[in-house]
């Protein structure tokens, strides 16, 4: 894994990206306004958030359980801590969700009951919305301006490696090979 293409292009979103994203999501439906600030918050994939269940909304905690669905075997979850803007976003789903519950639809009911490729249009509508295009403007490159952030501001990298849900830390250090704006922000802390 690298986060630049074969021609250099950059695979993640820049901090200012990823604030342009959040900002266009502020005007989308409630639906994939939560859905966009979930992978934008949280770095998990686009397929774990579609499989997030109002059950792994732990909102005494401040975390979301996402299940890794890339690990060979199922039932292998992790704990993401995400900010309090997300988790009162969510609570109005957890609402709507908890009500359906109530009426026989049990407690394992998605946030966002749809394929991927709705997902996916969803974010890159917000992606459009936001004047965001290229590689980098994706639901993966949400993922890797996670990383990148988290990396930039000084996150350990066995933090992220959980939060990201790698099996290897190798994998996870990738995101310390910033460049431009982050990597200046990672190296003027080292000038002070």
């Amino acid at each position: 894994m690298q986060l630049h293409t074969l021609d250099g292009a950059r695979k993640y979103l820049t901090a200012g990206e990823r604030d342009a994203f959040l900002k266009a999501a502020e005007h989308a439906d409630r639906e994939d306004r939560t859905l966009c600030m979930t992978l934008a918050y949280s770095g998990c994939r686009l397929s774990e958030a579609l499989a997030l269940t109002v059950d792994r909304v732990d909102l005494a905690a401040g975390t979301l359980i996402f299940e890794s669905l890339k690990k060979r075997r199922p039932g292998i979850y992790r704990s993401v801590p995400v900010p309090p803007a997300l988790l009162e976003a969510l609570d109005l789903v957890h609402r709507i969700r908890e009500l359906q519950a109530k009426r026989g639809k049990g407690n394992g009911t998605r946030l966002w009951p749809w394929s991927r490729m709705t997902g996916w249009r969803a974010v890159h509508a917000v992606m459009e919305a936001a004047k965001l295009n290229g590689v980098h403007a994706s639901p993966k490159g949400l993922r890797h301006g996670f990383g990148v952030a988290a990396v930039s501001a000084g996150i350990p990298l066995n933090l992220v490696q959980k939060w990201l849900g790698h099996a290897q830390l190798s994998t996870t250090a990738i995101y310390a090979d910033a460049v431009g704006a982050e990597e200046q922000d990672i190296a003027s802390r080292m000038w002070r």
